[in-house]
């Protein structure tokens, strides 16, 4: 008897959960390897407003969202990118900051939320938020993500 047959003689029964055990593996490998991919640049150490707010639209794209719209840099309503997914409508305001974001952050998207007839308000960062502002998104209805 070759070493190859004695194994699958001592799995016997087991053998189905081996072969399952091993797929579930590979297909966790397969995508960990497809996030690697799809995920977008990182964002650069002297990067502008403006550029932030690209990197943030690619990284919603990498999510799932589409209908995409990065707003013009000035007279923006308070929002920086409009986007849709789900059939939802959201309304960004994107901060590249040092240090936390404040409540003039979540006061921005709250009126371009409005302005632009959006569903849901979100305030997108590199950073953490101040209490006020996590206390003001909170009684606003508007969503705070710290970027990952």
């Amino acid at each position: 008897m070759s070493v190859l047959e004695g194994l699958l003689a001592r799995l016997g029964a087991h053998l189905p959960i081996v072969f399952l055990c091993l797929f579930l593996l590979l297909m966790g490998i397969a995508l960990i390897i497809y996030r690697r991919m799809s995920f977008p640049r990182e964002p650069q150490e002297e990067m502008d407003g403006h550029g932030y707010e690209n990197y943030c639209a690619e990284l919603l794209q990498n999510r799932g969202f589409h209908h995409i719209e990065v707003t013009p840099g000035s007279g923006d309503y308070g929002a920086d990118i409009l986007a849709q997914r789900d059939g939802i409508s959201y309304a960004f305001q994107c901060k590249y900051y040092d240090h936390p974001v404040g409540v003039h952050a979540v006061q921005e998207i709250y009126a371009g939320r409005d302005y632009y007839g959006c569903m849901i308000g979100v305030v997108l960062t590199n950073q953490t938020y101040t209490k006020a502002a996590r206390e003001m998104a909170d009684r606003l209805n508007i969503l705070l993500w710290e970027e990952e």
